[in-house]
């Protein structure tokens, strides 16, 4: 009798879905499916956070880490589901706006060829209903193209034309001395050019900040050195509400965050970086604070715990509600 009535099923499941019993070959391709919107927001005390997603970039994961073996760096990456033949980096903005400030981390990657896989700011800030003009304060921290690229127009001119332009005192004073370029890796030399012209439309917005200043109100300047001489990270605080905009102090967190002592090929000084990696980590560990990161997966928001010799990136949980 059972096997009666499983047959009796079986018949009558295939003819209800008669698409199910073609062969694999005869399947039409699925059509692709537009994602929502690439933004996402959260409260910290009075301020509102929102984080925007600019898209990625893929590289070989060969020669990616400095310090370790390739092995090494496919295991790390195979145990996270991530690719071991290449390293997806994401880029993720955070924006933060309280009363009449309205501040963004870093500027992005700005306009970038049609079929580019990164530049999606801009479109993502228009869906999350942010406007450019309304920008008080681009406050960065450091000076990499996929984080100042964003500061220009198409057409060369202001892509946030009312803001202040705000950048740590070691950060702007290295890039802005021709006479470093001999002490600065190869591979970051052409910053130096970049920067002159990133910045150039700017003249008389820009304003250095020293390490440990509060830049605008509730958001204070912490050194983070090593990824470049003045890289910085924020901690943003409203009474005992606080989070920290960790910059590129990580790459993917999967890898770098459980290895902290890796160096990775976009860092100026490795050691540094490493040793600055780690006390930061363990401060937002150790204070529970929420955090963002720029190459984090969006929507780029969690905390850090600590595990093993390392540490790993928790994500906060999503809200529909801000």
């Amino acid at each position: 009798m059972i096997d009666r009535r499983l047959a009796m099923l079986a018949t009558a499941g295939a003819l209800a879905l008669p698409s199910l019993a073609r062969p694999a070959s005869a399947q039409a391709p699925a059509a692709p499916v537009a994602q929502a919107p690439g933004f996402y927001r959260f409260r910290v005390g009075g301020f509102t956070v929102t984080t925007v997603n600019d898209g990625f970039f893929a590289r070989p994961l060969e020669g990616f880490v400095r310090n370790a073996p390739l092995s090494e760096v496919q295991a790390a990456a195979a145990a996270s589901f991530l690719p071991t033949d290449r390293q997806v980096i994401p880029f993720t903005i955070t924006f933060v706006s309280r009363g009449d400030t309205l501040a963004v981390f870093d500027a992005g990657n700005g306009v970038t060829p049609a079929g580019a896989t990164n530049g999606r700011m801009i479109a993502n800030m228009a869906a999350a209903g942010i406007d450019p003009a309304r920008v008080t304060h681009v406050i960065h921290s450091h000076f990499h193209g996929d984080h100042v690229n964003g500061l220009l127009t198409a057409e060369g001119g202001r892509a946030f034309p009312n803001a202040a332009v705000l950048v740590p005192e070691p950060e702007w004073a290295w890039w802005t001395t021709e006479a470093n370029q001999a002490r600065t890796p190869e591979g970051q030399r052409p910053t130096f050019a970049n920067v002159a012209r990133r910045f150039a439309p700017y003249q008389g917005a820009v304003t250095p900040f020293r390490q440990g200043a509060e830049v605008i109100p509730g958001i204070t300047s912490v050194a983070a050195p090593g990824h470049t001489p003045g890289h910085t990270v924020f901690r943003v605080a409203d009474g005992d509400a606080q989070m920290m905009f960790l910059a590129d102090l990580t790459n993917r967190p999967e890898i770098m965050m459980a290895n902290p002592d890796w160096q990775i090929v976009f860092d100026f000084d490795g050691d540094a970086a490493a040793a600055t990696r780690r006390r930061v980590l363990d401060m937002v560990a150790t204070d529970r604070v929420r955090v963002t990161g720029y190459h984090f997966p969006f929507p780029a928001n969690g905390f850090v715990a600590r595990q093993a010799n390392g540490f790993r990136f928790v994500p906060a949980d999503w809200s529909p509600v801000v």
